[in-house]
């Protein structure tokens, strides 16, 4: 598939109604959709959006990077007993309830993982197909970031393209790239708790978690090769703009 854009869209975290209004200005002729990671987790339906980003995946050729959700995701399914207290604490109960239309019991997890892969015998496969990164002209998406402290930032650990915060928004960016990321919420990075706009470092580094869903915005960018050709956002009201 050769597009000549991309339509980048920050952290989902199961917030189905903001990324269908989003999309209304995704133009599939001209751009190639790509996710930044964390499609579930938190929000309102996290089964609708699993199932939303496979049809684009399969459909449209939509690139979604891992981020440290889908990663904490695949790791449940893959070994629930090790990996269900960290999921849980990070909001993963209310993926499992959606996936399973109930709310599910916390001691059945065995049972619970079993039903899941039954019912959507896609979704591991998915999750464990996503790319820590990818790369497109000058521009690098990535989930957390790179580990900036690095010489070459390939170096940096799995752990990291998923998770890093310090260690790289803090410090100055001596790639050669624009680095798209999500993970950490641009209020942090503005340093304004109220404040969920796009953050730009002035040295290439633009955050678009706009805090979905924590009351922000689900931010998306139009980009060509040389620029940022469009900005759409929707807030958490469902206001469109």
């Amino acid at each position: 598939m050769n597009k000549e854009k991309l339509f980048v869209i920050g952290d989902v975290h199961g917030q189905i109604t903001m990324l269908e209004q989003l999309l209304e200005n995704w133009n599939p002729e001209e751009e190639r959709l790509l996710f930044i990671g964390d499609l579930a987790d938190r929000g309102e339906n996290s089964k609708a959006v699993y199932e939303r980003v496979y049809q684009l995946m399969v459909e449209e050729e939509a690139i979604v990077v891992k981020g440290n959700h889908d990663e904490m995701f695949e790791l449940f399914l893959e070994n629930p007993q090790e990996n269900l207290p960290l999921y849980y604490m990070n909001g993963g109960e209310s993926t499992v309830n959606s996936l399973l239309g109930r709310h599910s019991n916390r001691q059945s997890y065995e049972e619970n993982v079993q039903e899941i892969k039954e019912r959507y015998p896609w979704l591991l496969p998915l999750l464990k197909s996503l790319p820590l990164y990818y790369e497109w002209g000058d521009y690098l998406f990535v989930h957390a970031g790179v580990n900036l402290r690095k010489k070459d930032w390939r170096d940096s650990s799995d752990h990291d393209f998923v998770w890093i915060r310090e260690g790289f928004y803090d410090q100055p960016n001596h790639t050669d790239k624009t680095i798209v990321f999500g993970h950490t919420v641009t209020s942090t990075l503005h340093g304004d708790m109220s404040n969920f706009d796009i953050w730009e470092s002035g040295d290439g580094l633009i955050g678009i978690d706009g805090g979905a869903v924590y009351g922000g915005k689900m931010h998306a960018l139009v980009l060509s090769k040389e620029k940022i050709e469009k900005h759409y956002f929707v807030e958490n009201e469902g206001t469109r703009f």
